[in-house]
This record gives structure tokens, C-alpha cells and sequence, in this order.
């Protein structure tokens, strides 16, 4: 599993108002501070395509993104993809992080800026990992 130390996203995390960063010599955990959930780190990628389908998805309002997902199914993540995906989910499934990027002139650049959900809209978000 990806360390947050490793995201392109892990300084808008680590400021983000609800989240706790503890680090020890050999461990760096992420806490949800209100329910107290660890938060786990997760990248995927995807083709051309599943990362534009991705990108609307994050472009919409949750009860839209709920009704995309239930209609369409959730993007499906490749080995090695044009698209990448920086996520940052809580056990409980109570937070949710998203950055998207595209692979740009040899790196990846961001497409979308952080977006983080709170609640339902976590649980929401969380269905396109």
C-alpha cells in the first residue's frame, strides 16, 4: 500500500482541518479526527478513456456522481494508465480524498484540484475506488 509521504496530494491532506498526521521512526498514520478512523492511501490508474469517464465523475455534484455509479458501474483501474488517481479513504468510509492527474510531457500533472468529502458524500466518492 502507498505511504502518504509518496502523494502528490499529502500536503493538502495533511492541512486539511479534520485530519491528523502521526509519525513515529518507522510509521507515518493518517487519522480521520472525527471518528478517530485510520485512513488509508490508495493510487490507481487508468486508460484514456476510464480517466476522462473518471474526471466527469469528480466534476459532478455526489447525488449525480451516486446515479453515474449506480447507472454505469465504477471506472475500471489498469496496470499502467494515461490517468492516475491519488485517494485517501478512512476505514469507516466517513472521509474521502481525490486528486486525479494526467500523464503530461513525461509526468503526471494534476487535472482536478483536491477534493475532499466529509459524511455521505464520502461514501459516495468512495465508490469510484
Amino acid at each position: 500500500m502507498p505511504s502518504i509521504k509518496n502523494l502528490e496530494m499529502a500536503g493538502a491532506v495533511s492541512a486539511y482541518k479534520n485530519i491528523e498526521i502521526k509519525k513515529s521512526l518507522f510509521s507515518t498514520k493518517v487519522i480521520f479526527l472525527p471518528t478517530q478512523s485510520r485512513v488509508k492511501v490508495f493510487v490507481m490508474e487508468y486508460t484514456p478513456s476510464e480517466g476522462e469517464r473518471v474526471a466527469r465523475l469528480l466534476g459532478m455534484p455526489c447525488d449525480k456522481m451516486a446515479a453515474a455509479l449506480e447507472k454505469e458501474g465504477k471506472p475500471v483501474a489498469g496496470a499502467n494508465g494515461h490517468y492516475r488517481l491519488e485517494a485517501c479513504l478512512s476505514d469507516d468510509r466517513q472521509f474521502c480524498a481525490l486528486q486525479l492527474f494526467c500523464y503530461v510531457d513525461f509526468g503526471y500533472r494534476a487535472s482536478t484540484e483536491p477534493l475532499f468529502y466529509e459524511g455521505i458524500n464520502a461514501e459516495v466518492a468512495a465508490r469510484i475506488l
